[in-house]
């Protein structure tokens, strides 16, 4: 069996979406369905079983059971979160122990990092503690853990293949209870079918990220899982900064009616705001991951597909 840890979330359902595409399906799902609307995201996987993630205690659960690995995807994600109590708790506790779990039974372990960890980008987004300074208390939850993991790595207290992903601006089908936290580019959309401008942050044409649609990110993490030699920490963008501007462009193109209109960087972002990411590939081709990654402008497309046919889940 493998444990999918947020599989009724934005990656968590897309990871068990790729493993369904492996010929996969025994596969139990923990997550909380606290906001109701994320069982649309499990319509149309294939699991075994689910479970809440408070009833869920993973060194029980591991005892009676067969386990492969755990796709640990679930943590709060909201940048904005100001309770560091909570976020430590939720993220980096957690996590720590759903690790030990895995190291101590020989259970393979995938889990969510952040490309948040390298804050400004000063110093590069090389895979490197140097590299590194959150800004924001989520960013600190991710950093922290993948500092606790290295130290591991460097005993050589690590004997079972970990892999963590720093994932870079994430978007596509099945993000659609985010809310404020979903990706621009499903509000944009959104925006459009409301009848209304596209909303971009005044300068946002020198706001530059590493935008990766959500199938790029689901074939990284297939590759891994099917490569079990192959453990780290890795970056998980498509090495490409593209501005916010790209993604409104790549709807005007689909909606030739379509407007831009730019409004004020907001107060509360500010100082906790990332202006340019791009993903160093280098570890990460050097492990032998060779495909190539979409685009903005084919990504934005892919995805305005999807969202036309179905609102944005999987079908």
């Amino acid at each position: 069996m493998i444990i999918v840890t947020g599989g009724a979330g934005f990656i968590g359902s897309n990871i068990v979406r790729g493993l369904n595409n492996l010929g996969i399906d025994d596969i139990l799902i923990v997550d909380n369905l606290k906001n109701a609307s994320k069982h649309k995201n499990l319509n149309r996987i294939k699991f075994k079983d689910y479970i809440d993630k408070e009833d869920f205690d993973a060194a029980s659960f591991v005892n009676g059971n067969k386990i492969e690995s755990i796709f640990h995807q679930g943590a709060c994600s909201d940048t904005m979160e100001t309770d560091g109590k909570y976020m430590m708790k939720n993220n980096y506790e957690y996590t720590k122990n759903i690790l030990h779990v895995c190291l101590d039974n020989q259970i393979r372990l995938f889990y969510a990092s952040s490309a948040s960890v390298y804050g400004n980008g000063d110093n590069g987004f090389e895979e490197n503690e140097k590299n590194e300074y959150p800004l924001n208390v989520y960013a600190f939850s991710k950093y922290q853990f993948d500092r606790y993991l290295n130290k591991l790595f460097q005993e050589n207290k690590v004997q079972s293949q970990v892999v963590g992903l720093r994932y870079f601006n994430v978007y596509g089908p099945q993000e659609n209870h985010k809310g404020r936290m979903a990706s621009v580019a499903f509000h944009l959309f959104n925006q459009i079918k409301a009848g209304e401008k596209m909303k971009i942050f005044e300068g946002s044409e020198n706001f530059l990220r590493d935008f990766i649609h959500i199938d790029d990110v689901v074939s990284v993490n297939n590759f891994f899982f099917e490569n079990e030699n192959k453990s780290g920490i890795f970056n998980c963008g498509t090495g490409n900064a593209e501005s916010f501007v790209e993604i409104a462009k790549a709807f005007r193109e689909i909606y030739k009616s379509s407007e831009i209109e730019y409004i004020g960087f907001p107060d509360a972002l500010k100082g906790k705001y990332q202006k340019y990411t791009q993903a160093d590939l280098k570890k990460l081709r050097a492990a032998g991951y060779n495909k190539d990654f979409m685009n903005v402008n084919t990504g934005v497309k892919k995805y305005a597909e999807v969202l036309e046919k179905s609102g944005g889940y999987l079908m």
